[in-house]
């Protein structure tokens, strides 16, 4: 393969859009690009489309789309029919599927306290990923639930320092 596939976005499911579009606009300057919008289950070509994803037990909902500093968006939905709702364990990270994202900020410890400071939690305490590092990470959730990994660097420069320290020793 001649290129890398660039990941478009991450879909989120909120309990309520608008409040989690003033919270992710606040908390993480993300942009809103457009929405909410409705989302219904009906012989529109959208609703078709949505039918097609989410499948017959949809009637009806919300999304809206959001952007980041690096244009990987955030696409939130909100569903009335079924009602959104927190999952009752949200770290089932042994199950298949994922269960975080993660951003980067060069200060995780002032990000976590902006998350705290709006409804969110810290799920860890701030780690240094590798010892004696410069790197870290710490993981939070939003106040829907959705775990969120706040990095110090970037994915590349986190893991290229693990390689480039390998070679010194």
């Amino acid at each position: 393969m001649e290129t890398t596939i660039a990941i478009n976005h991450i879909g989120l499911t909120v309990s309520n859009i608008e409040e989690a579009i003033d919270w992710y606009s606040r908390v993480f300057g993300f942009e809103l690009i457009i929405g909410p919008l409705p989302l219904v289950a009906d012989d529109s070509h959208f609703g078709q489309l949505a039918l097609d994803i989410l499948g017959n037990r949809l009637n009806s909902g919300q999304f809206a789309h959001l952007k980041s500093a690096n244009g990987v968006g955030i696409e939130l939905f909100s569903f009335d029919d079924p009602d959104s709702g927190k999952k009752e364990d949200n770290m089932e990270y042994w199950k298949n599927g994922i269960f975080h994202f993660a951003i980067t900020d060069p200060n995780p410890r002032e990000v976590s306290k902006r998350i705290l400071a709006n409804g969110g939690k810290q799920r860890t305490k701030l780690w240094d990923i590798f010892p004696g590092g410069d790197r870290q990470l710490i993981y939070c959730e939003d106040p829907w639930g959705n775990i969120i990994e706040i990095y110090s660097h970037s994915y590349v420069e986190t893991w290229n320092y693990l390689l480039e320290t390998a070679k010194e020793n």
